[in-house]
């Protein structure tokens, strides 16, 4: 039985609109450790390295089935086949992306050094600066739902976003739910697009720039470097096999995982019944419990149940993915109405909340608690 009054029936549809419980909580993060087995927090290097090496199996058979298949195709047929295989390579580059997504939290291996080892070498891959995203990602941890201090998908106040009566119509929504898909990803990590406001320049690219602190700086020259020595690559690939062949076969897939990482991200943060607080209300447990899990089908597999095990992950970063989903089911008899699941059909759910959640105003009842309006 949950502090919230009643076991979270997550089988049964609950009214999405309604918001979920602000106050304090009667249980703790001692309380939800002690309920999962101690088995969930143990990394495994071999089932890591199963599912890496299974990422990247996938990855190379497709590359392989497009290379030697897809380009002998009649041309009517590969108008089908092409972005058959960029959202099939994409989905997957989205699932390897997730591991090493594992790495920056260190829970690949009991090693250090050799989580890094693999993330830098594959999200520099993906173009993603690894130690860059692993510093900021680590305060949006520690911050999450901080409208002060949150580092990603901190959402507008109504006096702060000029442009919601443009936006606030069918027309306007799609165009801002397209933008976002389509260059949300390199724009969050350029420009922080969607991030904390910042003085300065703030870059994951900027080693100088204020997201990161002095110690980490030396790490953000090396992420940099990481992801122009595979720029250059995919320019002297592109010199030899054309340009073509390097957006057919790398691009348009990289494509599809950012729009896939926009996706799952955002409808992660941003739903009409959770809180968001400023620094006069917010706390740590309150606001990591303010984020969605969902149901994406086969993609939950293929993301490494990220997706659909968001919750406690925000809970306790340090359980590898594979122990998530059995780690879920032992908190959720606690949190009660504070486990928000919703099984809104994915598309159904981004176009919807696209609509509802264009900013924030606080709680007339509640000072601190602020609730996304359209």
């Amino acid at each position: 039985m949950g502090a919230g009054g009643r076991m979270n029936d997550s089988t049964t549809p609950k009214d999405v609109f309604k918001h979920v419980p602000v106050e304090k909580p009667s249980f703790g993060i001692a309380d939800l450790k002690k309920a999962i087995p101690p088995h969930c927090f143990k990394r495994s290097l071999t089932t890591s390295f199963y599912y890496l090496f299974r990422d990247l199996g996938l990855i190379y058979t497709f590359y392989y089935i497009a290379t030697n298949y897809i380009t002998l195709l009649p041309q009517h047929y590969s108008f089908v086949a092409w972005p058959l295989y960029w959202i099939a390579q994409g989905s997957i580059l989205m699932g390897l992306w997730n591991i090493v997504h594992d790495c920056g939290h260190h829970c690949f291996s009991d090693y250090q050094w050799l989580d890094d080892t693999i993330g830098f070498i594959c999200h520099s891959l993906l173009l993603t600066p690894y130690f860059s995203f692993k510093y900021s990602h680590r305060t949006h941890h520690a911050n999450t739902s901080s409208l002060e201090k949150d580092e990603v998908w901190v959402p507008k106040r109504k006096q702060d976003t000029w442009f919601y009566e443009v936006l606030s119509n069918p027309v306007g929504n799609l165009i801002m739910l397209a933008f976002r898909l389509l260059f949300g990803f390199p724009l969050y990590f350029m420009f922080n697009l969607h991030g904390r406001i910042y003085k300065g320049f703030p870059s994951h690219f900027n080693p100088l720039g204020p997201i990161f602190n002095d110690r980490e700086r030396a790490q953000i020259w090396l992420s940099d470097a990481g992801v122009l020595t595979v720029l250059y690559a995919l320019y002297r690939i592109g010199a030899k096999e054309g340009v073509q062949w390097v957006f057919y076969i790398y691009g348009y897939p990289l494509m599809a995982m950012s729009a896939f990482f926009i996706m799952f991200t955002y409808l992660h943060h941003t739903h009409p019944s959770i809180a968001h607080y400023d620094s006069s209300e917010w706390d740590w447990l309150r606001g990591a419990l303010s984020t969605v899990d969902r149901d994406y089908g086969i993609l939950n597999n293929l993301f490494h149940d990220v997706t659909s095990a968001h919750v406690v992950h925000h809970l306790f970063s340090s359980i590898p993915h594979y122990h998530t989903v059995e780690a879920t089911q032992y908190i959720k008899p606690i949190l009660g109405d504070y486990y928000n699941y919703d099984y809104t059909p994915i598309l159904k759910a981004i176009w919807r909340d696209t609509k509802e959640c264009l900013y924030i105003e606080e709680d007339p009842e509640k000072k601190g608690v602020y609730w996304f309006r359209k």
